[in-house]
């Protein structure tokens, strides 16, 4: 019995430590780059948001990113009808189970999700956008290095060109993109940090009240100690 119940709680622990180590890129710090983060939602509305929703997101809120309601409307505004609506698509879940396999996933909190799972969601974002190659043998013709038989394509192919697999997992250029390897880790940066801030928009909000909060604690903590001082100096 006790060696069934030893089995149970660590078989999970036992196969993670057999299992090949993840290697995760470091993804740049976009979340105080307001240039970067509207280019990453501009990058998000015109190729993931064909297929991946974000149903949890309105488009007025990208007005915190620096951006007018008449930019939102003339240039990010393709699935909706007002600023104010959600991000949602018109593809239903049960077609595109038939057409990838799984329906895609909706990617507003996705970076904290993959922070659960990973540690660090922005990290896994990165490293997975720009891990993708070519692979015959899969039904969109695209693998993933650290997504395993992915059923998603490689949408930004064509701004990233085209992977292949070497010796040691070590992928390489065959097909140059249109852009230069350090223009596409750019843009995938900003597109990692839109979406981290998706997740939480009123994050950069939170930790500037929470730096406010702390230097009025301080403050109060020396008046609070003056005033302790001048009440227990008799008995001192």
């Amino acid at each position: 019995m006790r060696k069934l119940i030893f089995a149970l709680l660590f078989a999970p622990l036992l196969a993670l430590a057999s299992g090949t180590e993840l290697r995760l890129d470091k993804a740049p710090d976009k979340t105080g780059d307001m240039a970067a983060l509207q280019n990453g939602a501009k990058v998000f509305v015109n190729y993931c948001l064909n297929c991946h929703s974000a149903s949890y997101m309105r488009y007025n809120r990208l007005r915190d990113l620096g951006l007018s309601e008449n930019q939102i409307r003339e240039n990010l505004l393709f699935t909706a009808d007002k600023v104010g609506d959600l991000m949602k698509i018109s593809m239903q879940r049960a077609e595109a189970k038939v057409w990838f396999g799984a329906a895609p996933p909706d990617l507003t909190i996705i970076a904290r999700a993959r922070a659960s799972e990973f540690g660090s969601g922005s990290d896994w974002l990165y490293t997975y956008l720009r891990g993708f190659y070519r692979d015959d043998t899969r039904p969109t013709g695209w693998n993933n290095l650290i997504f395993e038989n992915v059923g998603m394509p490689h949408v930004l192919w064509e701004l990233q060109g085209q992977q292949v697999m070497g010796e040691g997992h070590h992928l390489s250029i065959a097909k140059p993109g249109t852009l230069k390897p350090a223009e596409y880790d750019s843009l995938v940066a900003d597109l990692v940090g839109y979406l981290q801030y998706m997740g939480e928009p009123i994050a950069q909000t939170r930790r500037q009240l929470g730096v406010i909060v702390l230097i009025a604690l301080a403050v109060l903590f020396v008046f609070a100690y003056a005033l302790k001082r001048e009440y227990w100096k008799d008995v001192h």
